[in-house]
Parts: C-alpha cells; sequence; structure tokens
C-alpha cells in the first residue's frame, strides 16, 4: 500500500480500494453470456392463477356466510 501524504499515520486511504473494486466491477467476464430476461409467460400464467384462486376462496366464503 502506498504512503498517502495526506492522511494522518495510521489512517487508512480507502481511495485506492475503491478504485481497484469499481476496475474489477467493470471488467467483463470472460466466456461468459449476459443472461437474458425471463419470458412474461409463466409470469403471466401465475398472476392468473393468483387470481382465480383469491375469486375461488371469495365464492366459498360468501356462500358459506349467505
Amino acid at each position: 500500500m502506498a504512503h498517502n501524504p495526506q492522511a494522518p499515520q495510521g489512517q487508512h486511504d480507502p481511495a485506492g480500494s475503491t478504485q481497484m473494486f469499481r476496475a474489477f466491477v467493470d471488467e467483463a467476464p470472460q466466456g461468459r453470456a449476459p443472461q437474458q430476461a425471463a419470458p412474461a409467460g409463466p409470469r403471466i400464467g401465475l398472476i392468473i392463477g393468483v387470481v382465480a384462486a383469491i375469486a375461488i376462496v371469495a365464492a366459498v366464503a360468501w356462500l358459506a356466510l349467505k
């Protein structure tokens, strides 16, 4: 670690670590393709299923309390 003349003795200046971290994050991974977003089809089916289940439970509860 290089000595920073502006920082008091015994204190760590994180700027160097931050720069090294950003360089690490900015590097593109080698040999890996970026993941694509999941198609919306299964998500729409799940939402419709949940809405249908809630409607069925509400109908059963309404008939039971009637």
